[in-house]
């Protein structure tokens, strides 16, 4: 077994970097194939979405008890509740939307955890954000292949996304 591809399932599976971090630096750091990159890849990021459906409320109630942990909790609870609109008024493709912009805060793991606060059951939830995650993916691997052109173009959505995100203010 090449670790590499271990690796790279492991980056997509954690709630920074997802495949948004995990396709670039499979094809460009640790030189794999695109396409194996890209499938193992959308697997990782898709691995941790059931046991957030399914185990974060046991999870949440029990850690709660600990003070800091229920700041914690209502912390990440709320700044997600605000990013929800979309999936709330739209539910499951509202949901896949959100989790396919590649942007920081809006992946697999955030898509789970909205599912979670909406009372969407597993079946409801997973497959948008198993479909977000395809199209997020194919987003990001694009980019990737076209290399400078890519990250220019990466470069000047966020710029713009940035500069519109403060005209809203």
């Amino acid at each position: 077994m090449d670790w590499n591809y271990f690796w790279v399932f492991l980056m997509a599976a954690t709630p920074i970097w997802e495949l948004r971090g995990a396709i670039p630096a499979g094809i460009f750091i640790l030189d794999l194939p695109w396409p194996w990159v890209f499938l193992v890849s959308i697997l990782g990021n898709v691995f941790p979405v059931p046991f957030i459906i399914l185990f974060l409320e046991p999870i949440s109630k029990l850690l709660s008890r600990f003070k800091s942990m229920e700041r914690l909790f209502q912390w990440i609870f709320e700044r997600t509740r605000k990013r929800s609109e979309l999936v709330q008024k739209y539910e499951r493709i509202g949901l896949m939307v959100f989790v396919a912009i590649p942007l920081p805060g809006t992946g697999a793991w955030t898509g789970a955890l909205i599912a979670f606060l909406l009372a969407m059951d597993l079946k409801t939830g997973f497959w948008p954000i198993a479909l977000g995650v395809g199209i997020a993916g194919v987003i990001v691997l694009a980019l990737c292949l076209l290399g400078w052109v890519g990250a220019l173009i990466a470069g000047v959505g966020l710029t713009l996304l940035a500069v519109l995100g403060l005209w809203k203010f």
